[in-house]
């Protein structure tokens, strides 16, 4: 009997694209869902940097380009590090690939061998343990819940790590729960890592611009840190940017060798005018990135406001990125009449189906008790879709 590989059997489904799926499906018959499931920013890519990806397709960059990405948005790259983050990289230490997850991915497949075990603090991005399985590695999830602000301590790292440890997964400003590591606590980690040889951190950056509490503070910047440390970011949420698919890593040069090597075998260098249209944001000014994080800003205030007058929900304030993760294990084994709570994925369905507003489960992120709401959307979707949460879990006893 035909059968897929073995590695295929070891993955599960993303459970935020299967969950968007089934909102569309109910949309196209008809139904007005709020879609709160995927985490995409509503505002359109900035005219000016889609002027420059028009330019792009007049000057004729529509040729294969380099496989770690043209040298001159390497060097718009570089640029940011140093405006921005205060440290220090040369072209060859940056590789541009399909999007922040396939730069994830590189790196994982790039420094885990089978066996290998992998850091990963919970509630964590959907993809990080599956892209370790796909490695032929193990997830070695480290629960860091609610009580806690969602964050790992330098305690609890030290307990999970082994001699297999190989990589530490840190994503801050954090999906799903928008929990932001300060710099004490990053330093904290760092003072781990360095203790065990051969261990790295994967610092997945994707969220910096979007945040509510003042500077974004890398793991990086820590003496020792850099030649540790392999920074994912890319202009998908900054820049409104996400179909562009644009990600890269900065990270030490043989490693950045290791994954231009792999990707020169199974996707080559990324879009040759998506690249120039990130050159430009890059280089451009950056107003439009405050324009938007203040957005999410003033969408954050209102969705715990809104949040928060539900009962029997529990809410933190997200300290950046464009997610709320409330504990709303208060509802389970609670019933309609017809249909009974069990965890977070019946919650989620539950939503779905009886107040039209598309969520996530937290099951899928590490964390049963919660459920993943994105508020890139509208101030008015997001008054309506709590208004209709309100009234669908009101009737639950």
């Amino acid at each position: 009997m035909a059968q897929l590989s073995d590695r295929l059997q070891r993955l599960s489904p993303s459970a935020t694209l299967a969950m968007s799926q089934k909102s569309s499906e109910m949309k196209a018959q008809g139904i007005d869902v709020i879609n709160m499931s995927v985490g995409e920013p509503d505002f359109n890519t900035p005219d000016r940097i889609k002027e420059a990806a028009k330019k792009a397709v007049d000057d004729n960059y529509s040729r294969y380009s380099p496989v770690p990405g043209y040298a001159d948005l390497r060097k718009a790259v570089v640029s940011k590090l140093k405006r921005e983050n205060n440290l220090d990289y040369t072209i060859n230490e940056v590789l541009v690939s399909n999007g922040a997850k396939q730069s994830v991915c590189n790196t994982v497949l790039a420094l885990v061998n089978p066996g290998d075990e992998v850091v990963i603090p919970a509630p964590y991005w959907v993809s990080y343990p599956q892209m370790v399985k796909l490695a032929g590695g193990v997830p070695v999830i480290v629960e860091a819940g609610f009580g806690q602000n969602f964050k790992m301590t330098a305690e609890q790292l030290e307990e999970a790590i082994t001699p297999r440890t190989r990589l530490l997964i840190l994503c801050s400003p954090s999906n799903p729960t928008g929990s932001v590591y300060s710099k004490e606590e990053l330093k904290a980690l760092a003072e781990v890592i360095k203790k065990h040889d051969g261990l790295f951190v994967l610092a997945d950056e994707i969220y910096e611009h979007i945040n509510y509490i003042g500077k974004h503070e890398s793991i990086a910047q820590f003496e020792g840190m850099k030649e540790r440390t392999i920074i994912v970011n890319g202009v998908s949420k900054a820049y409104a940017m996400t179909g562009w698919r644009i990600g890269y890593i900065a990270a030490p040069e043989w490693i950045v060798k290791g994954c231009n090597k792999l990707q020169g075998q199974y996707s080559s260098g990324p879009c040759s005018v998506s690249q120039k249209a990130a050159e430009y944001a890059y280089n451009d000014s950056q107003e439009c990135v405050e324009e938007m994080r203040k957005a999410f800003e003033r969408r954050r205030d209102l969705i715990v406001r809104l949040a928060g007058e539900i009962p029997g929900l529990e809410v933190n304030v997200p300290e950046g990125a464009f997610y709320l993760f409330p504990r709303c294990s208060s509802f389970y084994g609670k019933s309609d009449g017809n249909v009974t709570i069990g965890n977070s994925s019946d919650f989620a369905m539950y939503l779905l189906e009886k107040a039209h507003v598309a969520t996530v489960g937290g099951g899928a992120f590490g964390d049963d008790d919660c459920f993943r709401m994105s508020y890139a959307t509208s101030d008015d979707n997001i008054i309506e879709a709590m208004r209709r949460i309100k009234e669908a879990l009101s009737v639950l006893k």
